[in-house]
């Protein structure tokens, strides 16, 4: 079947609209990355803007001028312990409301996630100040709980409601327990949603800056605080700060990539009910 020239018109037109979507998406991401590897002097010449001599240095003084290794660490301590922890206690909570109903307790969880995390920085830092915590990483992933915790209970609530009761009574006949089912039939069935729930709130924990700058101290900084080490009185690191953001935000960009199918298809899959 021959192609009119009204549908060639309206391909290129998609082309042309996706082309220009991915030149605006893209184009900060690859200035930030080309920029990494160009001199101070290049990054603010005009005329290096795609054609200059790349180096190395920039990331070389990240991990060893600005000790990046540390930050890492307590970035992936946070990140880990903060998801974990949610999963431990958001799995049960997200059955719960599914199973029983408890339609008062899910527009709680609601409302905790669409209030900003920094309505709750204040009151967590003058509790935190009393128990002697502040600066420590119990600090900081309790404060990344805040917003963890009910994003994992959101988005897994929806797979455990749309697991047919059935299994279950199957189970319970067989002489099953009501934590045996969970673990053995619910856990595994809603993998996707887990699966998805525990990436993103992994992410929220690594890129967060907001909690690290109040709650942290100076052996808790994370990632988002190391920035600050480019940035002094007299100048800024622009070619330094470039690599430092490649850094942080390179794992985070290759999981979501790696793992793009997965987080799709969970959040859509679990958005279908029976």
């Amino acid at each position: 079947m021959k192609s009119t020239p009204k549908k060639i018109g309206l391909r290129i037109i998609y082309w042309i609209v996706v082309a220009v979507i991915l030149l605006v998406t893209l184009f900060p991401i690859l200035y930030m990355v080309t920029s990494s590897f160009k001199k101070i002097v290049d990054l603010m010449n005009p005329d290096k803007l795609l054609f200059f001599t790349p180096i190395l240095q920039n990331y070389i003084d990240v991990f060893t001028k600005y000790s990046f290794i540390k930050p890492i660490m307590n970035s992936l301590i946070v990140a880990v312990a903060a998801t974990g922890i949610a999963c431990l206690m958001g799995l049960p909570a997200a059955y719960a409301i599914a199973r029983y109903k408890m339609n008062k307790m899910s527009l709680i969880i609601l409302a905790v996630r669409i209030i900003p995390a920094i309505t709750f920085l204040i009151p967590w830092y003058m509790i935190f100040s009393k128990l002697g915590l502040n600066g420590t990483f119990t600090a900081l992933i309790l404060a990344h709980l805040l917003i963890s915790l009910p994003l994992i209970i959101w988005i897994v609530t929806p797979y455990f409601e749309s697991i047919p009761k059935e299994l279950e009574e199957a189970a319970f006949i067989d002489g099953s327990s009501v934590f045996r089912s969970f673990i053995q039939i619910m856990v595994p069935l809603s993998g996707p949603g887990i699966f998805t729930a525990a990436i993103l709130a992994f992410i929220y924990s690594w890129n967060n800056f907001i909690f690290a700058l109040v709650l942290s101290g100076k052996n808790t900084k994370t990632l988002p605080m190391a920035i600050f080490n480019f940035i002094s009185y007299t100048e800024v690191n622009w070619s330094g700060l470039m690599a430092a953001a490649v850094v942080i935000t390179g794992p985070v960009i290759l999981i979501s990539i790696a793992l793009q199918k997965y987080v799709v298809s969970g959040l859509t899959a679990g958005a279908v009910k029976g």
